[in-house]
Order: structure tokens, then C-alpha cells, then sequence
């Protein structure tokens, strides 16, 4: 009896060693479409691929050295999150908002972002004021570098943690839904150095009200903070031309 036991158990230990090697091609796989997803996000965000840009499969997957299967895959996602439009005979384009959409959009972040500050303020623990600070210090640096994707990188994760410290899922899953479409936007609102510089400094208080757990001060810096981007976005010029990604079909737009 103890032999068939032992017995038994190697069988089953061999059908798991058996088993798991089959399942990895599938997680390499979703890396390979997190990976897209987020490769494509930035190339939106930072303004790479503008607004209205026709998206030449194609040619996108000549440049980015992939199949179209894990392309469609990744622009379903970001059609999902308001990043861009497929139509069925049009194919996919960068989404493009309307002044109106813009300025709703931002009001409606505002009031969300200063909620964010306000339950923080009450609920966020030391540890998490510290990870802030260190972000905050991490992107002034990349400022004083003129590097604005790493300083946007940074000031997003510090909005982010903001939101998370206040400990609030509905209000989580309603900020990254909506922040999500203004993501380009923000980023765009700092290709003035006027508008870059009071931004950071719109920072450099919001660390002095969290440490001060100061939540109607916060909250208010970080409404005020979101409607100038609004008003930075709607008077901001184009970013030159040499910016524009070569995967977009021009030629059908």
C-alpha cells in the first residue's frame, strides 16, 4: 500500500512538472501586449502621436517589430480608455477632444483630484508622505534636467499616490478612467516654461499641505492646480512638427 502511495505521488508530480512549462508561452504573451499597451500610451501622452494621427497598422508593426495580432489587441485597450477611435472603415486614429470636452473634462478632474487631497490628508500614513517626498525631490531633478517625460512620469505617480492614500476604490476606479483620456493633456501643459515652472511650484505647496495633513488646503491647490492646466491646454501651441511619429499614415489623414 505504501509503495502504490509513493507511486502515486511521483505520477502526479510528473504531471505537474509536465503541466506548468505548457502554460508559460501565454504569460509571455501578455507581456508582449502589456508591453504594446503601454509603448503606445506614451507615444500618445507625449505627444508622439498627435491627436487625429491615422494609425497605419502596417507600418506600426514594421516599427515596432510585432505581428498584427498583438496590435489590434493593444489599440482595443486604448480605444477602451478614450485614447484612440477604430471605425470599421476608417480603422483607428488618435483620439481628438473638443475644446468643450477639454474644459468639462478638467472640471470634472479638478473636483476629483481635490477629493483625492482632502480624504488623503485624513487617511495617508507617514511611510506614504515620505514616498511622495522622495518622488517630488525626484522630479525637480529631472526638471532642472529639462526632462519632461521623466518629470511627468514622476508628477503622475505622485497624483496617483495622492488618490490611492485616500483610501477610496470608487473614487480610484472613476480618477484613473477619466485620467486616463486627459493624460496627453497634461503632459502638453507644460511646453511652456511658464506654465512648467508655476506647475512645480503648484507642487512644492501640495507637499507642504500633505506634511501638514492641511486637507482643505490641499484640496484647494489641487483644484487650482487642474483648471490651469485646463486654461495652459486650451492656449498652448502645437509642439513642432519634428515631434511626430513616423508610424502615422499622413497621406490619409
Amino acid at each position: 500500500m505504501q509503495n502504490s502511495a509513493i507511486e502515486l505521488t511521483n505520477k502526479l508530480d510528473q504531471s505537474e512538472k509536465q503541466i506548468i512549462p505548457a502554460a508559460l508561452p501565454k504569460l509571455e504573451r501578455q507581456r508582449l501586449h502589456d508591453t504594446v499597451v503601454e509603448h503606445l500610451r506614451n507615444l500618445i501622452v507625449e505627444a508622439v502621436l498627435m491627436p487625429g494621427t491615422k494609425l497605419n497598422e502596417r507600418e506600426l508593426c514594421e516599427t515596432l517589430g510585432i505581428s498584427r495580432t498583438p496590435l489590434r489587441e493593444a489599440l482595443k485597450v486604448l480605444a477602451a480608455e478614450g485614447l484612440i477611435d477604430i471605425s470599421p472603415n476608417r480603422g483607428a486614429s488618435v483620439s481628438k477632444m473638443t475644446e468643450t470636452e477639454i474644459r468639462e473634462t478638467f472640471e470634472l478632474m479638478s473636483g476629483l483630484e481635490a477629493m483625492s487631497g482632502e480624504l488623503a490628508c485624513e487617511r495617508i500614513t507617514p511611510v506614504e508622505v515620505a514616498e511622495i517626498k522622495a518622488l517630488h525631490y525626484a522630479m525637480l531633478a529631472c526638471k532642472a534636467q529639462n526632462d519632461l517625460p521623466g518629470y511627468y512620469s514622476r508628477n503622475q505617480t505622485i497624483h496617483n499616490k495622492i488618490n490611492e492614500a485616500a483610501r477610496n476604490s470608487v473614487l480610484h476606479q472613476t480618477y484613473l478612467g477619466l485620467n486616463r483620456r486627459l493624460q496627453a493633456l497634461r503632459f502638453k501643459s507644460n511646453f511652456r516654461p511658464e506654465k512648467w515652472d508655476s506647475a512645480a511650484h503648484d507642487h512644492d505647496e501640495m507637499v507642504k499641505a500633505l506634511e501638514a495633513r492641511d486637507g482643505k488646503r490641499l484640496a484647494a491647490i489641487l483644484r487650482q492646480h487642474l483648471l490651469d492646466k485646463r486654461d495652459a491646454v486650451l492656449n498652448v501651441p502645437a509642439p513642432p512638427v519634428a515631434n511626430e511619429a513616423p508610424a502615422g499614415n499622413t497621406n490619409n489623414q
